[in-house]
């Protein structure tokens, strides 16, 4: 079990807030102290119980801090980190929950290069389309999967750490590098939001956007879903890994035309063939099954 004496939130929203608030209903946290840029949202953070209080800036915040957790949109990293720079003690584990890690992994090189053994970077693979401290809930990363990405100089004990944060929320960690992280989330996270938020503009830019949408059901909203997410958050996302993001994007172009052609060409045979083999993939994944790789 973790146990963290004084616990600092930076961006005390759904992922930070939920965060806070699993570790203190597993009883590891005995202090959490918010930070963040509007007042606001931190009296409201405090109003809600997900907070203890607010630090008037980093040198109070990172005074007797145990665990760091950065919580905001990943484009703010950089700033972020240099603002915390000259206040960071020695001892004080800094992580942090962004869905791109090598930007964030340069940042933390930039302005903690002397303190990178107490640094690991990582990433809840949990959310919701809806955001801020008011969405955060205690049970949010009950069973899901953590990424942990430790550098080099990261040591086993602040590795550890993190784990152990990871595991009082009830999550289920697992390690990788931050440019696999980034290769694989371009993939199954970054792309599908893309073209969710892609969709839903290209609809909604239409003359008989009202119409499309009158008719719009389930499949439509399962689909996109997720473009209800972070404007600001996702932006951020997608211009950190858009070289991974972009290689992906082209391989899925390469498959749209593909199914373009079986269209102009009438090719139900082949329509059926393509749907088949994603309906066996996407249920085997639903139920936990190994999916069958393309020879």
């Amino acid at each position: 079990m973790a146990h963290i004496g004084k616990l600092v939130v930076c961006g005390v929203g759904l992922i930070g807030g939920s965060f806070a608030l699993a570790l203190r209903r597993a009883g590891a946290v005995e202090r959490i102290v918010g930070i963040g840029r509007r007042r606001e949202v931190l009296e409201r953070a405090c109003a809600l119980g997900v907070i203890d209080e607010i630090a008037e800036g980093w040198a109070d915040a990172l005074d007797g801090a145990d665990l760091v957790l950065l919580a905001a949109p990943v484009g703010q990293t950089d700033a972020i980190l240099a603002a915390m720079a000259p206040h960071l003690r020695p001892g004080t584990i800094v992580t942090d929950a962004g869905s791109t890690k090598r930007d964030v992994v340069a940042a933390l090189r930039t302005h903690l290069g002397g303190a990178l053994a107490d640094v690991v970077p990582a990433h809840p693979i949990a959310g919701a389309e809806k955001s801020g401290v008011e969405a955060a809930f205690a049970e949010l990363y009950m069973g899901r999967k953590v990424v942990l990405t430790p550098l080099p100089e990261s040591r086993p004990e602040a590795v550890q750490k993190v784990r152990d944060a990871w595991e009082a929320c009830g999550a289920n960690v697992v390690g990788m590098t931050p440019q696999e992280h980034d290769r694989v989330f371009a993939a199954v996270s970054h792309l599908p939001h893309l073209l969710a938020f892609g969709l839903v503009d290209d609809l909604a830019g239409r003359s008989n956007a009202p119409l499309l949408f009158s008719h719009a059901a389930s499949g439509f909203r399962d689909f996109t879903r997720i473009a209800g997410s972070h404007p600001e958050m996702w932006r951020d996302i997608c211009v950190a890994n858009r070289v991974a993001l972009l290689e992906e994007l082209d391989a899925y172009l390469g498959e749209l035309a593909r199914l373009r052609m079986m269209l102009v060409e009438g090719d139900g045979d082949g329509l059926e063939a393509v749907f088949e083999r994603a309906r066996h993939a996407r249920n085997a994944w639903a139920e936990g099954l190994p999916i069958r790789t393309a020879e």
